[in-house]
């Protein structure tokens, strides 16, 4: 994913509320089960991590990455964006 891509992707999250938080438990496998199937079902994502989470959200970030096969888009403060493509794209990516 290029930065053009990047900066197309977090526009489009700018308008969107957090779908999911991560809170004191951080990260548990039915978290990754949700943030998978919410990728499925819209492509693009929120997160946001709570303050009483003390792992770092880009540590999060990747770790949900990798095991959702998405792209990070972002990571600002504590909001996490994440990506990735459908099987029938809704979301078309400037080249």
């Amino acid at each position: 994913m290029n930065n053009k891509q990047r900066a197309y992707l977090s526009s489009l999250a700018s308008d969107m509320n957090a779908i999911m938080q991560i809170g004191k438990a951080s990260l548990t496998p039915e978290i990754i089960t949700a943030v998978d199937e919410a990728l499925t079902a819209r492509e693009l994502i929120k997160i946001s991590v709570l303050k009483n989470c003390y792992d770092d959200p880009k540590e999060i970030a990747s770790i949900i990455a990798e095991r959702t096969h998405s792209q990070v888009v972002r990571v600002i403060g504590k909001k996490i964006i994440l990506y990735r493509a459908a099987k029938k794209p809704s979301i078309k990516l400037p080249e």
